[in-house]
């Protein structure tokens, strides 16, 4: 019978666990078709991180970003977000985890073409529990004067600021980060990096990064590498590099 209690912390993990995930893995499909993207994984994350995960692509880093934010499941494992067991969760709990909890940035901004940025931003807002006004979160992105422009009106690096802003707005414990900049060039990405880093050092928020350049590495608090639906080892920084001195 599965327990109802949180897991202890393991020895040497972050103070105050966000997620504590053990033994992860997740296949799909079955039989000679089945293909095992993560192949146990263990790993914690803490509260006000900025984490990075880095690996070849095929190598789990999206599908464990999609389970930590309740997009899909694992298939054995254990995966903890503070005290509420994801692998237990009935879909209405997901939603409102989902909801509630978690903000999500992908490669792609998703933004509603007819609505101006501050109207995207509003429609989280408007179904969040404790949300930050529209402007303000897109003042924290650096958008202040663009609030009342259309996508269409927008550049790349803007368009995804917006969408950060949108992921922000709900005041989230975490914050997942697919390839956010996978559609920038560098001088945008690393004015989006730098919105992403100051979300996180100004509400706290624990932030997950997927990336394919290394070079993001030292912006991170911790560098978590794959391989092949493992985690391959991890890198403690003992000093996060600011977006800006970073060696592009």
């Amino acid at each position: 019978m599965r327990s109802n209690a949180a897991p202890p912390t393991a020895v040497g993990s972050p103070s105050q666990p966000v997620f504590r995930v053990r033994g992860l893995t997740k296949v799909y499909g079955t039989g000679t078709a089945a293909v095992r993207a993560l192949a146990g994984v263990d790993l914690e994350l803490g509260a006000g991180e900025l984490v990075v995960l880095l690996g070849p692509s095929g190598s789990g880093k999206t599908t464990l970003l999609n389970n930590l934010g309740g997009l899909d499941v694992p298939t054995t494992g254990e995966l903890w977000y503070q005290d509420m067991d994801l692998t237990a969760a009935t879909e209405d709990q997901l939603t409102r985890y989902r909801r509630d909890s978690v903000g999500f940035v992908f490669q792609f901004y998703n933004l509603i073409p007819s609505l101006t940025a501050r109207e995207n931003v509003a429609i989280i807002t408007e179904i969040a529990q404790d949300p930050l006004p529209p402007e303000t979160a897109l003042d924290m992105v650096n958008l202040g004067a663009r609030l009342d422009h259309f996508p269409a009106q927008l550049s790349g690096g803007e368009q995804q600021r917006v969408a950060i802003a949108r992921a922000i707005a709900k005041r989230p414990a975490v914050l997942l980060c697919d390839e956010p900049t996978g559609a920038l060039d560098v001088r945008t990405g690393m004015v989006v990096l730098d919105a992403i880093e100051r979300v996180n050092r100004e509400l706290g928020t624990l932030t997950v990064l997927i990336t394919h350049n290394a070079i993001l590495a030292d912006m991170a608090d911790r560098v978590i590498y794959f391989s092949d639906g493992r985690v391959h080892h991890l890198r403690q920084n003992e000093r996060r590099a600011p977006v800006s001195q970073l060696s592009w």
